[in-house]
């Protein structure tokens, strides 16, 4: 998570992210390249890394599945603007270094009182739930519908709280 991000407290998809996966860990910063925890954990041998981020190289989950049979997938998530997102892989190589997925999807953001910077962009909470779906359909993932179902509960319960804030 980028440290401006993480300043934002009361309307940050990525803590909301956090706290709504039981299994994720949260690290702020911009440089990763040198950090033990992120480091341990690409370099485990008995696991296989990804980081959530679209490219042309990337796998488009849609399309294909990751992973590998007696290996656990980690995907990395980046919880910040775009701009500031470029600046994290641009100072942590190692996480750059990672293959990239991504995903098409027709979704439009209920992230309705911030601005998106183009309409197919989400928030850190709704392309998790799209990873989600899809990790769930290539069977990397083993989530019950409900629970895929009111993963967004929060997030749209912060969004009808920000906009009574406004009126």
């Amino acid at each position: 998570m980028h440290p401006k991000e993480f300043r934002k407290t009361k309307n940050g998809t990525g803590h909301f992210t956090h706290l709504s996966l039981p299994n994720s860990e949260l690290y702020v910063g911009i440089d990763f390249e040198d950090h033990q925890k992120i480091n341990e954990i690409i370099n485990d041998p008995n696991h296989l890394s990804y980081v959530l981020y679209p490219s042309k190289e990337s796998i488009v989950l849609n399309d294909h599945a990751i992973g590998e049979e007696n290996k656990k997938s980690v995907v990395f998530l980046i919880d910040s603007t775009w701009p500031c997102s470029r600046a994290i892989l641009s100072a942590s190589p190692n996480i750059a270094a990672l293959p990239k997925v991504s995903f098409k999807h027709t979704k439009s953001s209920a992230f309705t009182f911030k601005t998106q910077p183009k309409a197919y962009c989400l928030s850190t909470m709704e392309s998790t739930l799209c990873l989600l779906e899809l990790l769930n359909r290539h069977q990397v993932e083993d989530i019950k519908k409900e629970a895929l179902e009111n993963f967004l509960l929060p997030f749209h319960k912060m969004v009808e709280y920000q906009l009574s804030c406004d009126l």
